[in-house]
């Protein structure tokens, strides 16, 4: 039972620091709308990542949405920072 409640409560908190890292693309897609283009590689292998992790946690017989949301804003993050680091 305390296994239980200590991987519920991990879970929690790393599908938290997930989110977080995604979000911290945040400054390199103002950076990129400004001029100040980042790598494109980094965050778009990132991006098929969270696809394929997503894909992982939402079609197990038992659903991991702590793995799934933790890897979701990957997918929106990481594309947006892809797609602006080039000079259209």
């Amino acid at each position: 039972m305390r296994e239980t409640k200590f991987i519920s409560i991990l879970s929690k908190i790393a599908t938290v620091i997930a989110i977080c890292m995604y979000v911290s693309y945040i400054p390199q897609i103002i950076n990129n709308l400004h001029g100040n283009y980042g790598a494109p590689l980094q965050p778009l292998v990132a991006a098929l990542n969270g696809v394929l992790w997503c894909i992982y946690a939402y079609f197990k017989r038992q659903r991991d949405w702590a793995v799934f949301w933790a890897n979701f804003p990957a997918i929106i993050f990481g594309l947006i920072t892809f797609l602006t680091s080039f000079p259209w």
